[in-house]
This record gives C-alpha cells, sequence and structure tokens, in this order.
C-alpha cells in the first residue's frame, strides 16, 4: 500500500454536495484506495485563471494498492460523475481532484507530475493537508507546516486567505471506513 494525497475542490453548483460526491465516488469499488485522513473543509479564493467564484477545498489521504495512473483515472471517474468541464484552464469546475502525491514518487510526466508542480506553492492544498495529516511531508520539498508557513508568509496581500468552514463538515463513507 502506498499513502497518496488528493487535493478537492469545487466552485460551481452545490460546492459542498459536490465534495461529498467526489470522495464517495474515489472510495467506491473493489479496488478503491482505503481513506486514512480527510480534512476540514475551507473556503478560498481561486488562484490563477479568469474571475470566478470562491471555492470549498478539502484533502483526503489515502492508502493505495494501485499505480498513481489509476488513482489519476479514479480522480477523471470522479470528475466526470459530478459533470465536469474542461473548457478553460484553471476555469470554474463542479469538481477538480488533483494528486497532489502518492508515496515518494517523482515522475515528470506532462499528464501527472509527482508530486504536483504547484503544490508547494497553494494554500488551499496545504493547509487542509496539515490539518489531515500534520506530519506530512511533500516528496522533495519538505515538511508541508514549513511549506504552509512561507506560503503565507509571502501572501502580503492575502491572496491566498482560507476560511475554515466550521459549518460544513466532510464524512468518508461508512463502507469506505469498515
Amino acid at each position: 500500500m502506498t499513502r497518496a494525497v488528493l487535493s478537492l475542490g469545487s466552485n460551481l453548483g452545490d460546492r459542498a454536495a459536490a465534495l461529498r460526491r467526489g470522495i464517495e465516488v474515489l472510495l467506491e469499488g473493489e479496488d478503491a484506495p482505503v481513506p486514512v485522513a480527510l480534512s476540514p473543509v475551507y473556503e478560498t479564493a481561486p488562484v490563477g485563471g479568469p474571475e470566478q467564484g470562491r471555492y470549498l477545498n478539502a484533502v483526503l489521504v489515502v492508502e493505495s494498492e494501485g499505480t498513481p495512473r489509476q488513482l489519476l483515472e479514479r480522480a477523471w471517474a470522479a470528475e466526470r460523475a459530478l459533470d465536469r468541464v474542461r473548457e478553460v484552464r484553471w476555469g470554474p469546475r463542479t469538481l477538480d481532484v488533483d494528486v497532489i502525491a502518492f508515496g515518494q514518487v517523482r515522475d515528470d510526466d506532462p499528464e501527472l507530475t509527482l508530486p504536483h508542480p504547484r503544490a508547494h506553492l497553494r494554500a488551499f492544498v496545504l493547509r487542509p493537508w496539515l490539518d489531515a495529516d500534520p506530519g506530512a511531508e511533500l516528496p522533495g520539498l519538505g515538511p508541508v507546516a514549513e511549506l504552509l508557513a512561507a506560503v503565507t508568509a509571502d501572501d502580503e496581500a492575502g491572496e491566498q486567505e482560507l476560511f475554515l468552514r466550521e459549518d460544513l463538515e466532510l464524512r468518508l463513507p461508512e463502507e469506505a471506513t469498515g
């Protein structure tokens, strides 16, 4: 089993429902990864791309018997289940699922670069990941806590502000947790 980190985001429609359904799809089926931890939900401003609404973000940590490519295909299936449309790069979306890390794998494949090439720059990935796994490290870049501190220290304009959404709770499907 390999520990992997998935980042989920949504800024169209019922964002919280999209995150919940995305988690269900990611964890359903015989070959599904085993959930380890799920972060709280954060609301964040979009980073890059066209003008668009705020996101809800969360991180799911899993153990996987499959390959990074199989996990990516599962992420795409979750996006398709929520009618994700890819018209504009970094545009609004019903669901976005990124494979952030897969064990210590380092790969420059343009379709699945590992670790994710911008994860260390994104508070909306680092903060929920740190909540889900306080000892987490981004392969080749160091402890997530230190990366988050650097990102927030460099964010003088407050462009990467996160707001913990205590009114929203994500839960792992009961069948996934045994």
